[in-house]
């Protein structure tokens, strides 16, 4: 199964690691993938200040924290 979403995140990022509990449940189904942006320059310039960062792969439409898991399930609907 590919992923639908991506949450951008960066290891020892404390906001990342409350996003990424918000999201675990996405994570184990295989439809979010975490991407380290630290692996990709183009990445840490887009998203360096921003992360973490939820993205719909679909549409482009992107979660900037602070977000909430209500926020999270209207962007993901179809897990509903």
């Amino acid at each position: 199964m590919q992923a639908e979403y991506y949450l951008y995140s960066s290891e020892g990022c404390h906001l990342c690691e409350q996003a990424l509990q918000m999201c675990n449940p996405f994570i184990a189904n295989g439809k979010l993938s975490v991407i380290d942006i630290v692996e990709q320059e183009e990445l840490v310039e887009q998203y360096g200040v921003h992360i973490p960062v939820l993205e719909r792969l679909d549409n482009g439409e992107k979660l900037y924290w602070p977000f909430t898991p209500h926020q999270i399930n209207e962007l993901i609907t179809e897990w509903n």
